[in-house]
């Protein structure tokens, strides 16, 4: 991914973000919650596109029967 389609991205998120906090009726508690969730889903996003957690396995362990 190039560098200026990764900023693009990251801008159009951004405005999303923008105007569904500004222009759809919420609690705070709940678009604080929303915002963190696309924080994260932002950082994590730009950690696999780096390369950073491309070797990382994460594993749920089963507790099933």
């Amino acid at each position: 991914m190039s560098l200026i389609s990764l900023v693009v991205t990251l801008i159009v998120i951004g405005v999303l973000l923008w105007l569904v906090n500004s222009y759809i009726p919420m609690d705070v508690k709940i678009k604080n919650i929303l915002n963190v969730v696309v924080v994260i889903f932002v950082v994590v996003w730009l950690l696999y596109t780096f390369g950073i957690l491309d070797n990382v396995d994460i594993r749920i362990p089963h507790t099933g029967r």
